[in-house]
């Protein structure tokens, strides 16, 4: 199979899993923005955020290890998944003491009366994310999208029924998240006979070393990406309030419409990284897929921010109306962080997890500084503009760290003139009042970026009528 078709099947079956899981998710936040407070939301966006952070920390990034070496074909495969379920299982064991703990001397007040959905929370999201994480290493991609078909259809059924015939309110919000993920765990483990990996007569004491060797160093690229998603939430909550993070966590959702692409394309990405990787790039598969993926990305870009406002109206009930000012920011940040995401996977096929560390480090230590400086003084759009730059940071280090292992030829003049485009957009779309003038001026600047990419939008469509 060449190439190209490798990668467009995985995006195919990608497709799939992610219009399900992702797309069907994005028409109910009207429900959640208006069955929910801002400030229940706030909550479950803060134990989401926290529980990102305790995944990779706490099993020592097994999402990590597990991925790149089911990857390898000549791995044995019954180290990967008997490793895994060991540290996953040492993680839980930690929460639950966490938990235990706090009941007892109130570290976390927040805690107390959610400690059980924070718990469940916890267990659902860990093994889902060293399943699913399995299935994509060792080519399993048609299971995976049937299973994520499956975890929407319970996420999105259960959230139905909890919170409107049942009125359960946040509870409810926590358990529909929760069963979807355990449902998709249960129909892959049976699919892909996992039971059959699990050796616990053998120690693997070389094989644990080496991937560990591989995995600690990503947590801090872990933590990294981590603080430039959703640190600023924990900011904003501080300086604002749970309210405040609660609609600025639902401004998430319209750039969602983007992370779609990314997280299809780059899930497929990491596999064809790995399996086809060319420091010289003879063929120009390399460059030919990062123009037609910039590419892709930039102009959604500019499409969703061109119609934010039209899209809050019917995404954002009550008081989250007022999150499409944030919305723009949040998307370019995507655009930037899908771009870093495809450099990574030079990193992942040559096994330097150094280099992920520190790209994402610096943007983290930007992060930090930037929201601490901006949210004071304008709230919530200052955590959104922080997180922005802190993504553009990331690619900036990542460019130039990649010429050590591949030469990438891109054009790198005309793509930063399509980003300071995007910029212009938000502005405009912030400052001008909506009206038939405002969205001219978008309408426009839309049309300067698909002329900007003409090039690019012929080859990729041609590419993709010929496979």
């Amino acid at each position: 199979m060449s190439k190209y078709k490798y990668l467009l099947k995985n995006i195919g079956l990608l497709t799939l899993s992610n219009f399900a899981t992702k797309l069907l998710s994005f028409f109910l936040v009207p429900l959640y923005t208006s069955v929910l407070t801002t400030g229940q939301y706030g909550t479950y966006d803060l134990f989401n955020s926290t529980i990102g952070v305790l995944i990779p920390l706490l099993t020592l990034n097994a999402l990590e290890f597990v991925l790149r070496f089911s990857l390898d074909r000549k791995y044995d495969r019954d180290a990967v998944v008997t490793i895994a379920t060991k540290w996953v299982l040492i993680s839980i064991l930690i929460v639950a003491v966490f938990l235990w703990g706090n009941n007892i001397f109130d570290w976390a007040p927040m805690l107390h009366d959610y400690a059980l959905y924070f718990l469940l929370m916890y267990i659902s999201q860990a093994i889902s994310g060293v399943i699913t994480t399995y299935a994509r290493g060792t080519d399993h991609v048609a299971a995976l999208s049937v299973s994520s078909v499956i975890a929407s259809i319970f996420t999105i059924a259960c959230n139905i029924v909890f919170l409107i015939p049942w009125k359960m309110g946040l509870p409810g919000y926590f358990l529909a998240n929760i069963i979807g993920p355990l449902c998709q765990c249960i129909y892959l483990i049976v699919r892909m006979k996992v039971w059959h990996n699990f050796n616990l007569h053998k120690r693997y004491t070389i094989q644990e070393k080496e991937m560990l060797q591989y995995s600690i160093p990503l947590i801090a690229n872990s933590i990294s990406w981590w603080i430039n998603n959703v640190s600023d939430r924990y900011i904003v909550t501080w300086f604002c309030g749970i309210a405040a993070n609660g609609i600025y966590s639902v401004s998430t959702k319209i750039p969602s419409i983007l992370n779609i692409f990314q997280t299809i394309f780059n899930q497929a990405w990491a596999l064809s990284a790995v399996k086809d990787f060319d420091p010289e790039d003879k063929t120009g598969f390399f460059a030919n897929t990062y123009k037609a993926y910039n590419c892709l990305m930039v102009v959604v870009c500019a499409v969703v921010i061109a119609t934010d406002r039209i899209l809050a109206k019917f995404l954002y009930a009550n008081n989250f109306y007022v999150a499409w000012k944030y919305v723009p920011w949040l998307t370019i940040a995507i655009v930037f962080g899908a771009l870093s995401g495809y450099i990574g996977g030079f990193f992942t096929a040559v096994k330097d997890s150094k280099k992920f560390a520190t790209s994402t480090m610096v943007g983290a230590v930007s992060n930090i500084i930037l929201n601490l400086i901006f949210v004071p003084f304008t709230g919530a759009l200052g955590a959104s503009a922080a997180t922005a730059v802190s993504y553009v940071e990331v690619w900036l280090v990542r460019v130039i760290q990649s010429k050590k292992y591949i030469k990438l030829r891109v054009n790198i003049v005309r793509d930063s003139i399509s980003y300071v485009l995007l910029v212009v957009q938000g502005i405009i779309l912030l400052i001008m009042p909506e009206n038939l003038l405002m969205y001219m001026i978008q309408l426009l600047l839309v049309v300067m970026i698909l002329a900007l990419y003409k090039k690019d939008i012929n080859l990729l469509v041609a590419k993709i009528l010929k496979k």
